[in-house]
Order: structure tokens, then C-alpha cells, then sequence
């Protein structure tokens, strides 16, 4: 090689997840060989995902969590300094230096710092029991604290403060945040989102203190006091901040390159900085005064570059910061101008208090083009208003649609066909949809390949279903069928991952991964395994292999309340209970200080038990004849039941004892959703049959039998699927129904919408299920015996079961009890502090308004 074609020298100094990208868009691009690059990290080792740290504290490992690794970087023909910070920038002779001693000269260098936290300048903000949040090894640190404490404070409620409160709460601390706004996110999220999300987070137990001002941390007998300002107090075991970032350029500033007033390294639209051999990408980095904390902007930062150094000339123009989370499990979004600053900008809000839903629109003057949005506790329509923020669509008519909850004719989403091709759909990785289109057509036609050849959702992963919609649309215009993956885990549909489980006999989630999948699971497939994997074996849900696959009301087989509490809900077969029955739950609830209330579906709801309460309560409620009523799981919940022929004067049948036959037949079936039935004794249909997953009405003649009907926000009257039915047809009918909708549904899919997406709909169904058209009724019918034959209570299993006791404390290393929870009186009994009391009315002219 002549000097005319020597390679480059390229340096690039930090090895984050914004220098990783920049070192991964070299490699994939054509004219890598044309550099020498060697990289300097100063973390103990190479770029892990910073935005799923959390994960860490959830059973996620440091090698989950990596992105980079020497080998490939070795593959790729770069040199990794691992544990090697630059000390020194010598840019008249283009040298750095290391703190080891290393010297390497360069043609251009990319600096990669990043940022480091912001502890303010509070007096003991030193305390070797403050820490920070924001590397793997600040988590260690953190959950070595942990060990020994009980409670723990997050000083900042951004995005981070958020995260770092959910890190202490899977670390089994009472946790607490304390923000100096007046609300929570302030920079995403307007007032009312902030208000809303606070409160869903306080009912999630954890402590938010907004509008208040840290002044002092001080050690008291051996804790942390810390002083607010005002005078108030609290006192903790340790205290995580995170009050913002700040960039890493100090070694920026002592070579002499240019900084913003605030800190930052100053760059062009090219990432140069006032060096023109030296560019400056990620949070390091100062674009027309602005510092971009997210991920998206800075990977954008680094294909400019690269775009730089191999010629193409790209620019960064600045970078969009709508994002998606979701916080201590609330959804939340933020798009564009979320707080309405734009001039004669307008707005339209719907609130939902009792579902917790908070979402807002801004639009322009003419309601024609959206400017931002606010989403809180339901982002579903986070894409759909994206795409018409990003790329400019005209509003409908009603853009009111666009966030009201959807009528069934009502088409509000712009499509993908609506979008241009110029439309970025992963802004992380700056894909749009023509690229994506581009590897369709080229022969690309599985979500994972695309992901792969794109890298389209494999940043935040927020554009996921977008970029699923897209390929789904492209092949069935082509006349191929689409593909209903569970997941990326998962080359199957939840269909045919049942067969395999069921036809290999697979018992857990590893051996199925093993065996049939990829990489670690998510938050999609463990769940539906779960369920899976309970409707064919039904083991109990807390044996080793299946905890972790469990969400909270499943792990501990009760409903949490927004209190922090749980509900405690026995199972009362159809309705019927005996007077000594009725009186235990008097004491129990007497007792334990519970909330009672009879449901509609005719049962005793105790509420506000503690976790460490809930073994005991169990236990005296099993000694009484109770068992769990499965309140907590996608299973049958229960049968509803009028008290029919034995009592009313209209009743031709004994709907009770048919209600008792089918609850008792059907308890503790895990299906891919909640199931309900009910029985009516007559065709006045007291009991509500018709609106029920199954539901039973007696006629002269015998039994009618109605499917997949349910309320919830989509209510569907129920289909009749066959008339006067004896006994033992309607209970056949009724085992191959269920099975079958176990077997063939897809993940949290209720029976109406099963129905409604089954090919040849009602009248298919009765072939497979009447007609035995699939031939599959015996082994349907043998299947649920087996569930009727291997059901056990899982309250009572547990309770004899000490192992399984250990994670019925409120905190992990410790028997002390909660004793924030408080309850007041209102009506004579217990309920929970934050619920409104409505004052008597004292004149009939009240009443009648």
C-alpha cells in the first residue's frame, strides 16, 4: 500500500452505547478498511445498554445488558482499550494520551464522553451512603446498600429519578421521591400528566414529595436525615441522585476546543467540533445551545459522522425527543411540544380518573396539524400520533378521535399507506419507512430480518409495533401470509408454541427457550408461557421455574390496590354461601381492619390486607371452607349465578346447582385471559348470562348456551351457540369450547375478540365444537380432565409450603411491616385515605338535583 492509500488514524474516545453505534455504522459501512481505529474506554468494560439498566435489579446480567464485546471489535479490526481514560489531547501534533502511559497519534478523532450525573451542592450530598445512578457499577454499589436498609430516597423525578424509585422498590425498599418541580417529568409532561402519573405511582406505594427543596443530609444514628427546606424532614438508609446530567468535557476543554456557556462541546451540523479534525457526538455535545439527553439524537450524531468520514456528507439537523416509557409499569408518552408553548397553539384533553388515563393533544390554531401530545396510563395511540407530528399528516376531522377510547366503525389512524416514504419510523436508528419498503422488496420479510438489515426497533424498541404493522401490511399486499410471531424470542404464534409445549411435554420457560427460542424473554412471551404452561400442567405458580414469569397479582395471588394493599377474594361458588361462612368473613375482615364489598359477580371482596397479612388470612379462611377465587389470574373468575327454580316463582331450571357444577368443574383454569360464565334459571335472564364468556339460560326444554360475550371497554352481547341442551351435552360443549379457545387464542385475547378474528366465525366454531369437524373433541375433552383432575388451591399450597412463605414480607431482608398504610372510617367500615367522601344531603331540594 502506497502512502496515497494508507489508512486514516481514527480515534474514538468513549465507549458508550452512542460510541458503539458509531463504531457499529463504520463496520457495516464499505469503507472500514480504510481506517485504523482504535478505541479508548474508561468504563471496566465495553458499551452496555444504559436504557434498559433497570433490568440489571430484575435478574438481567452485565453480559445481557453488553452490546460490544473485543472479539467483534477485533472481527471488525478495531483496537479496544478497555479500563484506559484519555488524560490528554495534543491537537498540534494530533497525539492523545492515556493514563497508562499509552500514546496514539491520529488523522481525526470522535470524542464519545458523554455525560456524568449532577449531584447538587447540598451539605452531605458526600455520604458514602448517597450514590448515583447511571453505571452498572453504581447499581452494585446501590444494591450492596441495599442489603442493609429498609427505605431509600430518589432526589430528582425525571425520567431517571423514576427508574432509579422502581430499582429500590424489585430491591424490596420503601421508596420514596423528592422533586423540586411541582410535578413529575416536568420537562415531558404537562400539569395534568405530571398529576396523574404521580398518583398512579403513590398507588403503586411509593412515596412522591414534589415542589419541595433538598437543603441538608446529615448521618443520624447511623441513617441519613434528610432536611427539606421549610423545615420537614425524613429519615432514610440511603439516598440515589439523579438531578440530571452534565457533560463529560473537561478533557475538551483542556485542549482548547470551544465550550457552550453551560458546558458542552460545540458542534456544527457535521458533529465538528472548533477543530475540524475532531468531532463530538452524544451527550458530550452541543448542538445550537442544546445538549440531547436521549439516545435517538446521539446515534443519529454518529452516522453523521461516519457519513463524514467516508464521504457522503449527511447532517445533523437537530433530532426529535418524543419518547415512550414505561415507569414503575405506568405507561407514559411525550410527543413534540408536549406543554402547548407553541404560539396560538390549542388543546384537547380527555381524562379518564377512574381508569387512570390521562391524554392530550396540541394542535395549531385550525386543528389541522398536531404539535405535541401528553399520554399517561394508556399509550396506545403514542404511533399513530407520532407519525402525524414526524411527517406533517392532516388531522381528521375529529382529531378529537385520535384520543378518545375507539368505537368499533371509527378509522382515526393515518395507516402506513398514508405515510410518506420519507417518514422515519425508528428514529433511533434514523430507518424510514422507504427503507424499510426497500428490504421488503429485496426479500426480507420476517420482522427479524428486517430488524437485522434495518436495525429498525432494536434501540428503544418503541417503534416495534409501527415498524410490525409496516411488514405485516407489505407482505399481505404481496398475497403472503403474515407473520404472528409472539415475539422476537419466538419464531411461533402463541398457537403453535401451545402445541409444542404440549406435544414435547416442555415444564418450564428455560427448556422451552432452550429448545425453541432465543436470547432472554421478554415482558411479551413470559407471560403468555406462563399461561401456556399452567392451562396444560398446572403446577403451582410459585415453583421455582415459574416465579419469575409471573406479574405482580400472580406472584402473590392477590390484587394489588392503588394503596399499595392487596384484596383478598375466596371463592364463593355461585353465589351461595352458609350463614357460619358469611360470619368468618365477618371476623376475618373485623379482624385485619379490611374493606368489604359484595361484587358483581356475587362474591366478598376484603380489601387493604398488608403482604405479610396475607398467609394469615388465608389460613383462617381455608380452616373456615374457603379456597382462592383466582381474582389474580387470567383464569375462570367465576359463575354467576339467580337463584332460579329452587326459590323463584319464573324459574324452570335449578340454576343454582348448575352454576355450582360449572365453577367447581372449572376453578383454577388458566386461560389466555379472564373468563366468566353465568346461569339463569329463566329467560328473564336475572344473572346476565348474555354477557358473559359462556353463559347458560334454562328453557322448558333444557339449556341455551351463549359464547364470547364481555363487558370491559369493548362490551359484546353473546353469540347462542346451541339450544335446549341436557345436562351432560351442555358441560361437554362447554369443555371443548373452553380448551379450544385455551389452545387457539392469541396472548390476552378475551373470547369476543377471539371470535371476531376466527376464521368462518360462529358458524365454524359450532362445526369444530358440536360437529367434531377437526376430529380433536376427545383430546379437548381429555385435557380439561386432566386441569379438573390436577387442580389444587395455591392459597393452601402455599401456606404449607415455607419456601414459598419467605416472599410474603413486606421487605426482603427484614419481618417489619408497612405500617404507612392507614385507613379511616367512612360508612362504618375501613377504607383507603385518598377516597372522597360525599356529604349528606340535608334538604329535599338537594335530593331532587
Amino acid at each position: 500500500m502506497d502512502k496515497a492509500e494508507a489508512k486514516k488514524k481514527l480515534i474514538v474516545i468513549g465507549n458508550g452505547m452512542v460510541g458503539h453505534h458509531l463504531l457499529q455504522s463504520l463496520a457495516d459501512h464499505q469503507q472500514v478498511g480504510h481506517f485504523e481505529v482504535s478505541i479508548f474506554c474508561a468504563e471496566p468494560r465495553p458499551a452496555y445498554d444504559r436504557v434498559h439498566l433497570s433490568e440489571y435489579f430484575a435478574g438481567c446480567t452485565a453480559k445481557d445488558l453488553a452490546m460490544g464485546n473485543a472479539e467483534q471489535y477485533r472481527q471488525w479490526g478495531f483496537e479496544l482499550h478497555i479500563n484506559e481514560k484519555v488524560i490528554d489531547i495534543d491537537r498540534a501534533n494530533k497525539i492523545v494520551t492515556a493514563q497508562s502511559g499509552i500514546v496514539k497519534n491520529y488523522d481525526q478523532l470522535v470524542l464519545a464522553t458523554g455525560s456524568y450525573p449532577f449531584v447538587p451542592p447540598i451539605p452531605g450530598s458526600e455520604h458514602k451512603k448517597c450514590f448515583v445512578y447511571r453505571t452498572l457499577e453504581d447499581l452494585d454499589a446501590i444494591r450492596s446498600a441495599a442489603d442493609k436498609a429498609k427505605n431509600g430516597v430518589v432526589v430528582g423525578g425525571g425520567l431517571l429519578g423514576l427508574e432509579a424509585a422502581n430499582a429500590l422498590k424489585i430491591l424490596g425498599l420503601e421508596a420514596h421521591i423528592i422533586e423540586f418541580a411541582p410535578g413529575l417529568m416536568p420537562t415531558q409532561l404537562d400539569a395534568g400528566g405530571s398529576t396523574l402519573l404521580k398518583k398512579k405511582i403513590e398507588e403503586l406505594g411509593v412515596h412522591v414529595h414534589v415542589d419541595t427543596a433538598t437543603e441538608l443530609i446529615e448521618e443520624v444514628g447511623g441513617r441519613l436525615r434528610i432536611q427539606f427546606q421549610g423545615g420537614s424532614d425524613l429519615l432514610t438508609d440511603l439516598v440515589v441522585f439523579s438531578t440530571g446530567i452534565r457533560p463529560r468535557d473537561k478533557l475538551a476543554a483542556s485542549a482548547g476546543l470551544q465550550l457552550g456557556k453551560r458546558g458542552g462541546i460545540v458542534i456544527d451540523q457535521c458533529c465538528r467540533t472548533s477543530d475540524p479534525d475532531i468531532f463530538a457526538i452524544g451527550e458530550c455535545a452541543l448542538f445550537e445551545q442544546r445538549i440531547f439527553g436521549l439516545v435517538s439524537p446521539g446515534f443519529s450524531m454518529a452516522r453523521t459522522v461516519v457519513s463524514q468520514l467516508t464521504g457522503e456528507q449527511n447532517f445533523f439537523s437537530g433530532a426529535d425527543l418524543s419518547t415512550r416509557l414505561k415507569l414503575l409499569g405506568v405507561q407514559v408518552g411525550s410527543i413534540g411540544d408536549a406543554h402547548g408553548h407553541t404560539e396560538n397553539a390549542a388543546a384537547i384533553t380527555f381524562m379518564d380518573e377512574q381508569a387512570g388515563i390521562y391524554k392530550r393533544m396540541i394542535t395549531d390554531a385550525g386543528g389541522k396539524q398536531l404539535l405535541g401530545a401528553v399520554l399517561v396510563g394508556d399509550t396506545d395511540d403514542y404511533d399513530t400520533l407520532l407519525q402525524y407530528y414526524l411527517n406533517a399528516i392532516t388531522l381528521p376531522e375529529h382529531p378529537e378521535q385520535l384520543i378518545l377510547p375507539s368505537a368499533d366503525d371509527a378509522v382515526i389512524a393515518p395507516g402506513t399507506v398514508a405515510l410518506p416514504a420519507t417518514a422515519t419510523v425508528c428514529s433511533c436508528h434514523n430507518v424510514s419507512k422507504a427503507q424499510i419498503a426497500d428490504a421488503i422488496a429485496e426479500g426480507y420479510l420476517s420482522l427479524g430480518e428486517i430488524k437485522d438489515v434495518t436495525k429498525a426497533a432494536t434501540g428503544c424498541g418503541g417503534c416495534a409495533a409501527l415498524v410490525k404493522t409496516i411488514v405485516d401490511e407489505a407482505c399481505t399486499a404481496l398475497g403472503m401470509e403474515v407473520n404472528n410471531h409472539l415475539c422476537a424470542h419466538f419464531p411461533f404464534s402463541r398457537q403453535e408454541i401451545f402445541q409444542i409445549v404440549q406435544v414435547e411435554r416442555i415444564k418450564t420457560f428455560p427448556e422451552l427457550l432452550q429448545k425453541r427460542g432465543r436470547g432472554y424473554g421478554c415482558e411479551i412471551c413470559k407471560p403468555a408461557v406462563a399461561s401456556i404452561l399452567a392451562s396444560l400442567w398446572n403446577e403451582h405458580i410459585l415453583e421455582q421455574p415459574h416465579i419469575g414469569l409471573q406479574d405482580t397479582n400472580d406472584t402473590f395471588m392477590a390484587n394489588m390496590q392503588k394503596n399499595g394493599s392487596y384484596s383478598v377474594v375466596p371463592r364463593i361458588p355461585a353465589g351461595e354461601i352458609t350463614p357460619q361462612k358469611l360470619i368468618v368473613i365477618g371476623q376475618v375482615a373485623k379482624r385485619y381492619n379490611l374493606y368489604t364489598k359484595i361484587t358483581g359477580a356475587q362474591r366478598i371482596d376484603l380489601f387493604g390486607a398488608r403482604l405479610e397479612q396475607l398467609p394469615e388470612i388465608w389460613r383462617e379462611l381455608i380452616d373456615a371452607g374457603f379456597e382462592t377465587g383466582h381474582a389474580y389470574g387470567k383464569s375462570l373468575r367465576t359463575v354467576k349465578s339467580c337463584v332460579g327454580s329452587t326459590w323463584c316463582r319464573f324459574g324452570v331450571r335449578d340454576s343454582i346447582s348448575m352454576a355450582l357444577h360449572l365453577e367447581n368443574r372449572y376453578k383454577g383454569l388458566r386461560a389466555p385471559h379472564k373468563v366468566k360464565m353465568a346461569v339463569s334459571g329463566c329467560t328473564r335472564e336475572c344473572a346476565e348470562a348474555q354477557s358473559k364468556d359462556v353463559g347458560v339460560i334454562a328453557t322448558e326444554k333444557g339449556w341455551n348456551m351463549f359464547v364470547c360475550g364481555n363487558g370491559g371497554m369493548r362490551p359484546r352481547h353473546a353469540d347462542l351457540f346451541a339450544t335446549d341442551l341436557d345436562d351432560k351435552s351442555l358441560v361437554r360443549f362447554i369443555d371443548r369450547f373452553i380448551m379450544f379457545y385455551v389452545r387457539t387464542a392469541d396472548k390476552l385475547q378475551r373470547t369476543s375478540r377471539w371470535l371476531e378474528s376466527l376464521d368462518g366465525g360462529l358458524e365454524y366454531l359450532r362445526e369444530v365444537i358440536i360437529e367434531d369437524k377437526l376430529k380433536i373433541c376427545k383430546e379437548l375433552e381429555t385435557q380439561m380432565a386432566r386441569v379438573i383432575n390436577t387442580y389444587q388451591c395455591e392459597w393452601n399450597t402455599t401456606i404449607n409450603d415455607p419456601e414459598k412463605l419467605k416472599r410474603f414480607r413486606q421487605f426482603i431482608n427484614s419481618d417489619a411491616v408497612d405500617d404507612k398504610i392507614v385507613f379511616v372510617k367512612e360508612r362504618g367500615q375501613p377504607r383507603p385515605a385518598n377516597v372522597k367522601e360525599i356529604s349528606a344531603l340535608s334538604s329535599q331540594e338537594e335530593m331532587i338535583e
